[in-house]
């Protein structure tokens, strides 16, 4: 694994939460860095981190905040 994918992985929590979750990416890591993208991605699907899913939950929010809202009326 090069040195700068393992500066990547130890600066950011998720990252070192998925590998010792899923630890046969250390594997595909060591063996080809370029699949670091697809860890990315991979890691932002799984702990809902990408932007669609912020929106989305944002959304969920508010509704539930308009309901409670409406049960109080």
């Amino acid at each position: 694994m090069t040195l700068e994918t393992q500066f990547k992985i130890k600066n950011n929590p998720n990252y070192i939460r998925y590998l010792h979750e899923n630890s046969y990416w250390y594997k595909i890591l060591n063996r080809n860095p370029k699949s670091f993208s697809k860890f990315e991605e991979e890691v932002k699907t799984t702990y809902k981190l990408r932007a669609s899913d912020k929106f989305e939950k944002a959304i969920q929010t508010m509704e539930l905040i308009q309901n409670l809202f409406s049960t109080f009326q």
